[in-house]
């Protein structure tokens, strides 16, 4: 009954990305897509007379396999007409959902299916696919849950597959993130105005007669198409290139001061531009939708077990769902996990050197550590405490915590530039061997951006990756998912998946870690933070740690 579960599944594995799947698609190349990642340009090499994929892919060693593959991760469904009016769009208040089949009760261990059907604000059934919709299955009592795997049928409808994991019951929940119009504005939006995030540069200088200028200017990143452009040309800005990722980043030039004088960053603003109708399309967010609040009565008459036997190593896969919350506890399907007290967590950690580099998300498990283990103390580097870099350390079991931001984009507070280093330049600079363990994320950060930049800022990351695991093998290297959280024009959870797909193609090969929570935070109680609360954050550092100490 299990067989599919964890990772000693023989049939029917599930699908490689996390995401709402699509029934059928055609080829990419003959139908257009609604995220798709951009040619920059196309190169000729000895078997292919024109490849459509930019020379960076090649590159870094990608083939046209692996491009196919990425461009079907991040595909998704658009509307297949023109949209004149709100009232075309996916109605919350119409758009229903039945359980098929639903039967008098249930063993642990069955699925049940559910059928979404969406309609508009005319009330008539939709016809295309494109619609974001998120489902669990539930019981408050119990702090139970369960994510549910949503299959877009491409036809207004939608099936979604649940687990029933847990003795005792439950009830369905079905949320509507974004109508497959939101999710055009979205896409449109990245696509035409990237810049609508924008940051803050500061240069200092000496002055004339002993004084000190200073001067705040616009930055952003390089990048010649989707807005960023706008910054100017020519002689309009300095620029600054890092000299082992190439990447870019602009600042408007100052007035009195040279370009070598930029001494700090911080957020700059937002820019809302849509239009009143986009306006309108996007208040349809995350909304519940109406359906069958029968309970499910699940039963264990055959004394079947949930465990998952298959000690954590690097390369699992992980499944849909990754796990469930019983009692605000995670199993996970993924691996033999373990639930880590004060004691057993300094054990895990003694004789480690731990790295952090991401967002806040990441530096959440950082300030658990602190609080967790009473003999790591954190050190006062005087730094901005939202970019780093943090350090910790305990002398008595030699454990060293170290945390910093991700280079830029990066929406911060007023922080040093010279703090502010990219992940694969951390990572090259690492020596590794079996006390070094690494841990990253990527993503909130990115959500306005091109899927190009932030692929070639994956597949960087993914080179330096790879070079420290063939220098030193035994390394542990742990990737952080991207979790739900925000709904709007500058972070949706739609912008989220389509990084957190890249995120797992760039990795699925690579002898890494992948801890999930993107499941773990959009089938939890508590209501929806980019900052999950300390419930959930503690089922995440069990995970790690089993991922880490998985004897």
């Amino acid at each position: 009954m299990w067989s599919y579960m964890g990772n000693e599944r023989k049939k029917r594995p599930p699908p490689s990305f996390l995401s709402q799947h699509h029934a059928e698609r055609h080829n990419s190349s003959n139908s257009s897509s609604s995220a798709t990642i951009n040619s920059e340009v196309s190169v000729t090499n000895n078997s292919q007379s024109q490849s459509p994929i930019s020379s960076f892919y090649f590159e870094f060693g990608i083939s046209l396999d692996d491009y196919s593959r990425l461009q079907q991760a991040v595909y998704w469904a658009e509307p297949d007409r023109s949209i004149t009016n709100v009232s075309m769009s996916t109605s919350p208040a119409h758009t229903t959902f039945i359980i098929e089949n639903l039967k008098d009760s249930y063993q642990i261990g069955e699925e049940l299916f559910v059928l979404v059907h969406a309609k508009d604000f005319n009330n008539k059934s939709k016809s295309y696919g494109g619609d974001f919709f998120q489902a669990k299955l539930f019981w408050s009592k119990t702090k139970a849950s369960v994510f549910g795997e949503v299959v877009d049928l491409l036809n207004g409808s939608y099936s979604v597959r649940f687990l029933l994991p847990w003795d005792g019951e439950a009830q369905v929940a079905v949320r509507l993130i974004h109508s497959s119009e939101a999710v055009q504005v979205l896409k449109r939006h990245r696509d035409t105005d990237s810049n609508r995030v924008f940051f803050n540069g500061y240069y200092e200088g000496p002055g004339p007669n002993k004084t000190r200028l200073s001067e705040m200017v616009k930055c952003n990143v390089k990048w010649d198409k989707n807005g960023l452009e706008s910054m100017g040309t020519g002689d309009c800005c300095c620029e600054y290139t890092d000299p082992r990722t190439r990447e870019t980043w602009r600042c408007q030039r100052p007035k009195s001061l040279p370009c070598s004088a930029l001494v700090y960053h911080s957020m700059g603003g937002y820019r809302n531009l849509l239009t009143n109708e986009e306006k309108k399309l996007m208040t349809q967010t995350n909304k519940d939708i109406n359906g069958d609040k029968s309970i499910i009565k699940i039963y264990n008459h055959q004394n079947e077990t949930t465990d998952v036997t298959e000690k954590c190593h690097p390369g699992l896969h992980t499944p849909v769902p990754a796990g469930f919350y019983l009692n605000d506890v995670w199993t996970s399907f993924v691996c033999s996990t373990y639930h880590f007290t004060t004691q057993t967590t300094t054990k895990c950690l003694k004789d480690k050197h731990i790295y952090m580099m991401g967002d806040s998300t990441m530096r959440q498990w950082f300030e658990f550590f602190v609080k967790e283990v009473p003999t790591l103390k954190q050190m006062n580097l005087h730094v901005q405490y939202q970019s780093g870099p943090l350090l910790s350390v305990d002398v008595e079991n030699n454990i060293d915590l170290h945390w910093r931001a991700h280079g830029v984009p990066l929406r911060c507070l007023k922080t040093a530039v010279a703090n502010l280093h990219y992940i694969s330049n951390e990572i090259d600079d690492l020596a590794g061997g079996p006390h070094t363990v690494i841990m990253f994320n990527l993503g909130p950060h990115f959500t306005t951006y091109p899927l190009d930049f932030f692929t070639q800022r994956v597949l960087r990351i993914r080179k330096a990756v790879l070079a420290l695991l063939q220098r030193a093998p035994d390394t542990t290297v742990i990737i952080k998912t991207v979790n739900t959280g925000y709904k709007d024009i500058f972070g949706s959870d739609w912008y989220s998946l389509q990084l957190d797909r890249i995120l797992r193609w760039a990795f699925q090969d690579v002898g890494v870690y992948i801890l999930d929570v993107w499941q773990m935070t959009a089938c939890h109680y508590n209501k929806d933070n980019i900052h999950p609360g300390p419930v959930i954050i503690k089922n995440e550092i069990d995970i790690l740690l089993s991922f880490i100490c998985p004897e």
